[in-house]
């Protein structure tokens, strides 16, 4: 499976922020929209993330005063980035090898999505529920 399909399956769009917004108010973003990561954008180009993650060891590390921070001065720059092509497989490895949740897809530079491990994980179920279901209709002489 390619993550084209998981894109086509998800409601159109991405949630971004630009980077001069405050912390306070990515922080805000996240809790309405219940998710995990911002993608941010400036001139219709992708620039960094900022997830729940980075906003939580900020605060450990620097306090409240985060707050009142950008987010492009928290965000992370350098980014992982996948394909519509790149595998469900693929997709996995490169989240449990950099140790991030999201995964921004690109489409010959420009982005089109946003894919979570979640997202990820369901389509290898699902993709695997299939197998199995073909597995056992074949074995039952169903072909």
């Amino acid at each position: 499976m390619l993550v084209k399909m998981i894109l086509k399956n998800k409601p159109p769009g991405f949630i971004s922020v630009p980077a001069d917004m405050q912390v306070s108010g990515v922080i805000d973003v996240l809790a309405e929209k219940g998710i995990g990561a911002v993608l941010v954008v400036e001139n219709a180009e992708l620039i960094g993330i900022l997830s729940e993650r980075d906003v939580v060891r900020n605060l450990a590390k620097q306090g409240i005063a985060i707050l009142t921070m950008t987010a492009g001065a928290l965000m992370t720059r350098k980014l992982t980035t996948g394909t519509p092509e790149t595998t469900v497989e693929q997709a996995m490895e490169m989240m449990t090898d950099g140790h991030f949740r999201h995964l921004p897809v690109l489409e010959d530079g420009r982005l089109i999505g946003l894919v979570s491990i979640g997202d990820v994980v369901k389509a290898r179920i699902d993709q695997t529920q299939h197998e199995v279901d073909s597995l056992r209709t074949y074995v039952a002489g169903r072909v």
